[in-house]
């Protein structure tokens, strides 16, 4: 059997391993008024027309999640995983590729969907949201590059992942990490973003398809 056309892989995760935008998700348990304007910002963000530094803080000032709430999202992305990545990253693994998690996302919302597919400890970043002791919600981790428009490349390097690399992902912020990789995917399994499509690497519209790039 031939090396893998890729020595890791790094992966997005709202729109990407699951079917959720997590913020958009906790935005309509507030009711559809609060999820629309939510959405809309996320979409623009994710399209480049406005930049996530500007809207991270905002949005989740506006939401206001709860611990509770949290948790309950954290069985939504498991639930929502997208057909056959469990077992395209299981093959993917065993032919020796580096899987590593990289989302602007809540962290405490993510860990069992990246435990779910074998990413732990360094190899899943994400931010971070704090609560009082009641489960009320009191701010996020705001030196984190991944609550900016171009941080996940300062993430992946840091992560000092073997090459070559490929980073997949639907939106700006995941193109971003273009510079930092050796190839990009655009993800387009649950949404096809144009601008980000256009800049990429590959297309793909399934996690086979990822398996297939990754070990032709």
């Amino acid at each position: 059997m031939s090396a893998p056309k890729f020595a890791s892989v790094v992966l997005d995760v709202d729109s990407t391993l699951a079917g959720v935008e997590g913020i958009d998700w906790l935005a309509a348990q507030r009711g559809p008024d609060m999820a629309k304007r939510i959405a809309e910002l996320t979409d623009m963000a994710m399209r480049g027309e406005i930049s996530l530094d500007e809207i991270y803080g905002r949005r989740l000032s506006m939401i206001r999640p709860t611990h509770r709430e949290i948790g309950a999202l954290s069985k939504r992305y498991v639930e929502a995983m997208a057909p056959g990545a469990r077992e395209a990253v299981g093959r993917l693994r065993d032919a020796g590729v580096a899987i590593a998690v990289v989302s602007g996302g809540i962290r405490e919302a993510i860990v069992p969907l990246a435990l779910s597919i074998g990413v732990h400890g360094s190899a899943l970043r994400a931010v971070s949201v704090y609560f009082e002791e009641h489960g009320e919600y009191t701010g996020f981790e705001k030196d984190s590059p991944l609550a900016t428009q171009r941080g996940k490349a300062e993430v992946v390097r840091a992560l000092a992942l073997p090459a070559p690399v490929l980073a997949v992902g639907d939106g700006a912020t995941d193109l971003a990490m273009r510079p930092a990789v050796n190839a990009f995917a655009a993800y387009t399994g649950f949404v096809r973003r144009e601008p980000v499509v256009r800049d990429a690497d590959f297309v793909l519209e399934s996690f086979a398809q990822l398996e297939q790039v990754v070990l032709a």
